[in-house]
């Protein structure tokens, strides 16, 4: 499998600037899906995630401006993650705290059933993976036509036969080929660009 990236520290250096729209953004198309589907695979349903999502990006925008990036002390993700788990945490305390209307105790039960931090850490990381995958492909799929992107995603995701694309397609196998590679080096620099220095 290949090294996990990372944020870059240019970003998170123009993040102090709450007037940089461009970097906010980049951040919460990054980040938001990453809390969130990672909240919703710990059992929060769809508005508690949603809601566990904006705490943890308003905690990133209170710290932003303080934080002291130092690769050598880890990743920001790594830190993002730390947040994350306080606020699962202090989302699950609460909840035990109130009465469940609809479940009783068997809710309290349920959320005595969700895994340990080793567990959670490898979630998060592999959500991360598959979140950084997913936001590259979308970056790239706006860049290229639709050809293009269904000869690399027949070819490379789905294990389609070359012939077999190039035949749907319209296209010659070395034209599915070379579509494939552009978008694979494509997604290659633009994972290579969230990784930290």
């Amino acid at each position: 499998m290949a090294e996990i990236p990372s944020t870059r520290a240019s970003l998170l250096v123009r993040l102090r600037d709450a007037q940089d729209q461009a970097a906010w953004k980049e951040f919460v198309d990054l980040y938001t899906p990453l809390v969130y589907g990672y909240a919703r695979k710990q059992g929060l349903q769809d508005a508690d995630a949603a809601d566990l999502s904006q705490e943890v990006l308003g905690t990133v925008a209170g710290a932003v401006g303080s934080l002291e990036y130092d690769p050598a002390r880890g990743a920001f993700r790594n830190w993002l993650f730390t947040v994350v788990r306080r606020k699962l945490s202090n989302w699950r305390r609460a909840r035990r705290s109130r009465p469940d209307c609809t479940n009783g105790t068997a809710h309290s039960a349920s959320l005595e059933q969700f895994p340990a931090p080793d567990t959670m850490e490898a979630e998060w990381e592999a959500e991360w993976e598959r979140r950084l995958f997913t936001w590259a492909c979308e970056q790239v799929r706006r860049d290229v036509n639709e050809a293009t992107w269904q000869a690399f995603w027949r070819t490379f995701i789905n294990g389609q036969p070359g012939k077999h694309t190039a035949e749907e397609l319209g296209l010659s196998v070395a034209a599915v080929y070379l579509a494939r590679r552009r978008v694979l080096t494509r997604l290659q620099e633009l994972i290579r660009s969230a990784q930290e220095p």
